[in-house]
């Protein structure tokens, strides 16, 4: 059971790293949006990196709540 609280602690862990690196990446790309004249091509990277963030977050919630269908 020590194992599985492990676990569980590590995946919180890295939830709050991601969300950080999230929350880090809309400033930078709500800044480079104000500038009016940016490069599409990162915003376009800085976008789907977010994604993929928010995606991996998802994935990591699911595995420590698992959707119980009553």
């Amino acid at each position: 059971m020590g194992d599985e609280n492990e676990t569980q602690d590590q995946s919180r862990a890295k939830i709050a790293a991601l969300e950080l690196e999230h929350r880090d990446l809309d400033d930078v790309i709500f800044k480079l949006e104000a500038q009016g004249d940016f490069d599409q091509l990162r915003l376009s990277r800085l976008k789907k990196r977010k994604l993929s963030l928010k995606d991996q977050i998802a994935a990591l919630r699911d595995k420590l709540l698992p959707d119980i269908i009553a």
